[in-house]
């Protein structure tokens, strides 16, 4: 009697086990409905705030280069914009409740994409076809490889889906993988920030590595929120649980330190290679999270994998085309650095560039008070002196140099 009963113990206790995952199979057709609306709410988000960041560029151009004494902030224009991106950041906050991770974070292509294009349609310059299409050919080309790679994402994505319960949430937590990737990922940020502090290594890869390390733990607490918010809207009330607001906090903290670092990248280096090189660091690591923490490729086959590598190529391509067709600044530089000139030396010990008049006004030649100066600075002057008359035959000079000092 015992013998026969213990089978039947181990088949009752086999669905408990597996329910703990609480990932459905990639096979049902919930999780690619749940895959497409994540999708489509990403992919709005993404085009709603680049027409809203546009439209906010717009209001500032046309103030700039009108007589309105109005701030930016009491046009409509503005607001309109405002109003736009607080929708299209809704949007995108919202489809991380459905789909999973690795699957939303590379869609933000399509707001590299939105840009270009909107760009080109409302470029203010007019080019001839032939010289149009020369000019734009990286763009076109690198919008079609965007688009393409965003096609094999939704297609290929994981289907990977659980409720993020706070009892999920924190079994994710604590486990040793998703712990194992957050102390490597301490390790490296905070060697990177060492050089980056102590040793003055302001280059591009480092700061926006340490974007893209914050960056990975952001999108990780905004899964989070946005899915226990969801629940909780479902009739699963999560609000209440103290892992909530941990992952709130976090999601704030590193959202700040994240756009800190990148506006001091943005005052180093100028905004495409930003774009470029910050979506391709800042995608992989948030897919790297996202497959330690929430599991999101854990049993899908090899081609759905690959395929998926191979998308997110194909958008990194696209989007380095895009961003290197960017017309770059050039910065304009309202006086003459001395040091810049063949030969000549700075005058100061720490190689600041020698401004040309005393008072940093931008004229040349100024006329300064010179009361106040150093006798080594003061000119010489050259006292008229006047004519003496001699014997005849002799000629006195019209005047003579005297040699000048503060006494006399």
């Amino acid at each position: 009697m015992e013998g026969g009963n213990s089978p039947n113990l181990q088949l009752e206790q086999l669905p408990l086990a597996t329910a703990a995952v609480s990932v459905q199979p990639h096979t049902d057709s919930f999780s690619y409905k749940e895959n497409l609306i994540g999708a489509l709410l990403a992919i709005f988000g993404h085009l709603v705030s680049s027409i809203a960041l546009n439209l906010q560029k717009y209001s500032h151009i046309r103030l700039a280069g009108s007589k309105d004494p109005r701030a930016y902030f009491k046009t409509k224009t503005w607001w309109c914009g405002f109003l736009l991106l607080v929708l299209g950041e809704l949007g995108v906050f919202s489809s991380y409740a459905f789909a999973p991770l690795s699957l939303i974070v590379p869609l933000s292509a399509v707001s590299v994409v939105a840009s270009a294009i909107i760009g080109i349609i409302f470029i203010k310059e007019k080019w001839k076809p032939k010289e149009f299409l020369r000019r734009h050919v990286l763009s076109f080309v690198g919008c079609g490889l965007a688009v393409v790679g965003t096609y094999l994402l939704v297609t290929f994505g994981p289907n990977s889906h659980e409720k993020m319960t706070a009892e999920n949430i924190t079994r994710h937590l604590v486990s040793w993988p998703f712990l194992l990737y957050v102390l490597l990922e301490i390790i490296v940020f905070c060697l990177l920030l060492y050089f980056y502090k102590e040793k003055n290594a302001n280059y591009i890869v480092v700061i926006l590595l340490l974007v893209a390390l914050l960056g990975s733990m952001t999108v990780v607490t905004v899964k989070a929120v946005a899915g226990m918010v969801l629940v909780s809207i479902q009739g699963q009330l999560q609000l209440d649980s103290p892992i909530f607001y941990i992952m709130l906090v976090c999601m704030v903290a590193t959202a700040i330190y994240q756009a800190t670092f990148l506006a001091q990248a943005s005052q180093l280096y100028d905004s495409s290679q930003i774009a470029s090189v910050g979506f391709i660091l800042s995608t992989t690591a948030a897919i790297s999270a996202g497959a330690t923490f929430y599991l999101d490729f854990m049993g899908e086959d090899v081609l759905h994998i690959c395929m998926f590598a191979l998308g997110c190529l194909i958008a990194f391509l696209g989007v380095f085309l895009i961003t290197r067709n960017r017309k770059k600044p050039v910065p304009f530089e309202p006086y003459i650095s001395m040091d810049a000139m063949p030969g000549m030396q700075n005058m100061h010990d720490k190689g600041i560039a020698v401004q040309p008049d005393l008072k940093a006004s931008f004229s040349y030649g100024a006329l300064e008070n010179n009361d106040n100066m150093p006798e080594i600075y003061t000119p010489a002057t050259l006292p008229i002196v006047q004519e003496q008359h001699g014997p005849k035959g002799v000629s006195a000079p019209p005047y003579r140099v005297l040699e000048h000092s503060k006494r006399e």
